[in-house]
């Protein structure tokens, strides 16, 4: 087990790289804790856990919305939880951000940590302190950037997951590799066979080096007004196509690189070598490329995105594999090559 303690601007978060959900007691005090757990987790390691206090949330995207924030605080008030309780949330993506959202406007704020247990939810969601929900068709609308005490990574807890989950994982992965790591980029096309019969030092690799990529970004621009906005590669169509198609965020991210790199042979002159490139390592991981949906309301959704601001969104485009640039693209000219696609 590896311990790494990283220095945020609101406070420490300590990584326990390559240690068992087991011992979360050595990291947390058992009786001042309570654990928010999805149905799927607590069905795989529940047994774990089997004497501590415990909330159990349905599982899936759908639920990341606030009657799952009151079922949490509902919890939390029936075990009396104080402003020294930690709440620690073991799930995936959706359930570490929900988690982090609960334990951040209990009683204005209480302690909290996760224990990510899918690929996606190691190497992304459960980093660099987003909390929140979605309202409507918005995916994560509401929110608060606010970090957690501590990430603690199992790395034998994704693989439990169905086939389909595992694959979810690597868009993710491949996000880092196209924004700031090419040597990443090729480990990625050496290692497809390996990576998908779950060998776990490959997927120990990986996870270190998502790791160490999302929090070098997230502490160089913890409140996302410049290099972090990078990290948004693939999501802001991604985040659309998510929610008209109800696909995996994964699978959304992937089809939206895709389409990111398209407007970036467009706008930066990336190669079509390049495109050809990510598309082959995408399918390779047997994740989708093709983009089906609905222009029209692809473009509804992603004109309320986040990023934003008066009459452009701010984009992120590929210079070259392994650099990106963020560039602000009027909604019209976004609209017109939506169309193109």
């Amino acid at each position: 087990m590896v311990k790494q303690i990283h220095q945020f601007q609101q406070q420490e978060t300590t990584y326990f790289l390559g240690e068992q959900l087991s011992n979360l007691g050595n990291h947390v005090e058992r009786t001042r804790t309570v654990i928010v757990i999805d149905e799927n987790v607590e069905r795989h390691h529940g047994h774990l856990l089997h004497d501590w206090k415990k909330i159990v949330v349905k599982a899936g995207e759908d639920e990341k919305n606030f009657a799952t924030v009151e079922k949490i605080i509902d919890g939390l008030i029936a075990f009396e939880a104080d402003r020294k309780t930690t709440l620690v949330g073991i799930g995936g993506g959706m359930l570490t951000d929900v988690a982090g959202f609960a334990a951040s406007i209990y009683m204005r704020g209480i302690p909290f940590g996760f224990v990510p247990t899918t690929l996606l939810a190691q190497v992304d969601a459960s980093i660099g302190g987003k909390n929140g929900v979605s309202h409507g068709a918005q995916k994560n609308l509401l929110g608060i950037i606010r970090q957690p005490s501590f990430l603690l990574f199992d790395y034998t807890l994704p693989l439990s997951m169905p086939a389909e989950e595992w694959h979810n994982g690597f868009a993710e992965i491949i996000k880092y590799a196209c924004i700031m790591d090419a040597a990443l980029f090729d480990y990625l096309e050496a290692n497809i066979e390996k990576a998908l019969s779950r060998d776990v030092s490959v997927l120990q690799y990986l996870v270190e080096k998502s790791v160490a990529a999302k929090t070098k970004v997230v502490l160089e621009d913890e409140l996302e007004t410049g290099p972090r906005r990078w990290l948004n590669f693939g999501h802001t169509l991604g985040h659309a196509v998510e929610k008209l198609e109800h696909i995996a965020h994964g699978k959304a991210v992937a089809i939206g690189m895709v389409a990111a790199t398209r407007f970036s042979e467009k706008l930066l002159n990336l190669p079509n070598a390049s495109t050809i490139r990510l598309i082959k390592l995408i399918s390779d991981y047997q994740l989708p490329v093709a983009f089906t949906s609905d222009k029209t309301a692809v473009f509804n959704i992603f004109k309320l995105d986040k990023k934003r601001e008066k009459d452009v969104i701010h984009f992120v485009l590929l210079e070259e594999i392994g650099k990106a640039t963020t560039m602000p693209i009027p909604i019209t000219e976004l609209k017109q090559m939506l169309q193109e696609l």
